[in-house]
């Protein structure tokens, strides 16, 4: 009983203060975009490690003044909270992973990009191996003739967790770069060399 009450109290209080956190984050510190200007209107898979999520919203806003996005997000306690955080900044999510009930996300994740919207992914979520890329994001830019938009998060100054992702919180007052692709366009192309491509434009700026 007492746990399924700190679970209730964690998803309606936890989403919120976590929202308030990444203003926070984004606002003291400097932010530079190292991207293209503008990106298609066509419907883009963008794609970051798990590790660099956090702050991942306002590279979304960066390209899309209203917000037409779903975000893979897996079906757990810890994906709750995330979903319910990215609600905070108008983006709906995907239930589920590529890693459990992978045929019945792809379908769902097919079907969300062939209605209009983009989709937000970890290609090593979401619990890894960190930096590998799963098949998922490659089945769905093939499938639907998508194009992706790989992006790296990088602060100069941050906290990073001992969690296999190593997952990143940036500091206050310092800088932020956001690093993203041009869109890529996988159509056809062999999926090893597929992944190749995805993961060596993530690790692009990795120290």
């Amino acid at each position: 009983m007492l746990k399924k009450t700190f679970r209730f109290l964690a998803l309606i209080l936890l989403p919120f203060i976590a929202s308030l956190m990444i203003r926070f984050l984004y606002r003291t510190n400097k932010i530079n975009f190292h991207s293209p200007k503008s990106i298609g209107d066509e419907p883009i898979i963008f794609a970051c490690w798990h590790g660099e999520l956090l702050m991942l919203p306002y590279l979304y806003s960066h390209y899309r003044k209203k917000a037409h996005a779903k975000v893979l997000i897996s079906n757990h306690f810890d994906g709750e909270l995330i979903s319910r955080t990215i609600k905070h900044f108008d983006l709906g999510t995907l239930a589920g992973s590529t890693t459990r009930n992978a045929a019945r996300v792809l379908i769902q994740a097919i079907k969300t990009i062939r209605e209009g919207f983009d989709i937000g992914i970890t290609p090593d979520g979401p619990k890894g191996p960190r930096h590998e890329v799963a098949d998922g994001i490659i089945v769905m830019a093939q499938k639907t003739g998508a194009k992706i938009v790989l992006v790296e998060i990088k602060p100069t100054r941050f906290w990073q967790l001992n969690s296999w992702d190593r997952f990143v919180i940036p500091k206050p007052f310092g800088i932020i770069n956001y690093y993203s692709t041009k869109e890529i366009d996988i159509s056809g192309m062999d999926i090893e060399v597929a992944r190749y491509l995805i993961k060596e434009g993530l690790l692009k700026h990795e120290k």
